[in-house]
């Protein structure tokens, strides 16, 4: 199984940085994400960001390439390697400069940094070090053992899906909604029969004019959540400002604890945003990116 594993890392890591590298290089939502991360704050420019974005997926893809053809020569395992030292490092610094910004490291991703970036991070590393020490082929592992093959493939992939936080959209929100239909909050027996899951005040929220009116504004999913004095406080991060001059800013929304889509009437919801680097609340008027719509009420 070790040897089937080698064999196969050098196509499993060419998948990797292949798809990571033509979204960075070809998607037009590059410089759409590019404010967002981490490497915009870090470089003080949106362009110089989406710049340097394409360069790494142009030097990604070219590595992939190396990978797939000519995976016995060390040179594509040991430049991969290297590319994932310097992603950690990118990682490190920008969790700690900008830690409600994206990493951008798929130029889809708009949550902040997690532990998951830094483990894809790793896997890069570690498998440039494997492909680079064992210079083996790819399609011999396949040829050999390929029912093996197939399956080691198929859980290379669940790991790296696991590890895409753009990619929850796809299979840990339906897994999440899913097992709340089926079992029902763990909390209801404890918290109060009055209460709602907090899935369903996060699906009220997204079919309200509040949420459309700071659409623009919020940069991740659900961050945190509490209640208090009956209201149920949910907290996602956003940016602000023209491109030059992006902000980070907590985006907080509040509605009732108790509201769900069979109460009725549309909840109130109040939408109050907090600066992220000085904790002074902004006022509307400063959130350029938000159009303008019916003015919502502030929370305190």
């Amino acid at each position: 199984m070790l040897s089937l594993t080698t064999g196969l890392a050098p196509l499993v890591l060419a998948g990797l940085l292949g798809w990571t590298g033509a979204v960075k290089m070809f998607s037009r939502g590059t410089a759409q994400q590019a404010p967002k991360t981490a490497l915009a704050r870090i470089l003080r420019s949106s362009e110089r960001a989406t710049t340097v974005l394409r360069a790494t997926g142009a030097g990604e893809l070219l590595i992939a390439a190396g990978l797939l053809m000519t995976p016995a020569n060390p040179v594509p395992g040991a430049a991969a390697a290297v590319l994932g030292a310097g992603f950690l490092v990118y990682l490190g610094y920008g969790r700690t400069m900008a830690p409600e910004s994206s990493c951008g490291c798929s130029a889809s991703e708009d949550t902040p940094i997690t532990w998951r970036a830094f483990a894809r991070a790793a896997v890069v590393v570690i498998g440039g070090v494997t492909v680079a020490v064992t210079q083996g082929t790819w399609w011999s592992a396949i040829s050999e053992r390929p029912a093996g093959a197939l399956v080691l493939l198929a859980g290379a992939a669940a790991v790296l899906v696991a590890l895409s936080a753009d990619l929850d959209r796809w299979w840990l929100l339906p897994l999440r909604r899913t097992r709340l239909r089926v079992f029902g909050h763990p909390l209801l027996g404890t918290v109060g029969r009055d209460r709602v899951p907090v899935a369903a005040s996060v699906e009220l929220l997204e079919n309200s004019l509040a949420w459309q009116a700071a659409a623009p504004v919020v940069r991740s999913a659900l961050l945190d959540h509490w209640e208090e004095d009956g209201w149920r406080i949910l907290q996602y991060s956003g940016v602000y400002g023209d491109r030059e001059n992006a902000r980070p800013v907590a985006v907080v929304f509040a509605l009732d604890a108790t509201a769900g889509r069979d109460t009725g009437d549309d909840p109130i919801v109040r939408v109050s945003y907090v600066d992220m680097d000085s904790g002074e609340a902004v006022a509307m008027d400063e959130l350029h990116a938000v159009p303008s719509r019916r003015a919502l009420p502030m929370a305190g």
